[in-house]
C-alpha cells in the first residue's frame, strides 16, 4: 500500500471506528497514507487498524472524545510524536452540542 495518491502522507481520521470513518481510513491507507484513527471506542479502533495493517497499510489509533478540546490536543500530540506531522484530517466524527444547530455554533 505504499504506492498511491497519498503515499507518505499522514492522515488523521476522526469517528474512525465504524461506518464512513472506518471506510475512509481504509481508503486513505490503500492510497498509501499512514492513518491515525480516533474515536471513543478503543476496541473497535484496534480492529480497524489491525485490518488496515493486515492489508499492508500503516495504521495506529488513539481513543479519544473529540468533543473535549484537551482530548483533541492529546490526539494531535500523539500523531506529531509518532509521525512528525499531519498532512490531512478527515473530520468525520458526529458531535452534538446539546441540540444546537450547526449554524448557531461559534
Amino acid at each position: 500500500m505504499s504506492e498511491g495518491l497519498l503515499a507518505g502522507k499522514v492522515v488523521l481520521v476522526t469517528g474512525a471506528s465504524t461506518g464512513i470513518g472506518a471506510a475512509a481510513a481504509r481508503l486513505f491507507a490503500r492510497e498509501g497514507a499512514r492513518v491515525v484513527l480516533t474515536a471513543r471506542t478503543a476496541e473497535r479502533l484496534a480492529e480497524v487498524a489491525d485490518g488496515i495493517t493486515a492489508a499492508g497499510g500503516t495504521a495506529s489509533h488513539v481513543a479519544a472524545d473529540i468533543s473535549v478540546a484537551s482530548e483533541v490536543e492529546r490526539v494531535v500530540d500523539v500523531v506529531l510524536e509518532r509521525y512528525g506531522r499531519v498532512d490531512g484530517a478527515f473530520n468525520n466524527a458526529g458531535v452534538s452540542q446539546g441540540g444546537v444547530l450547526l449554524a448557531d455554533l461559534d
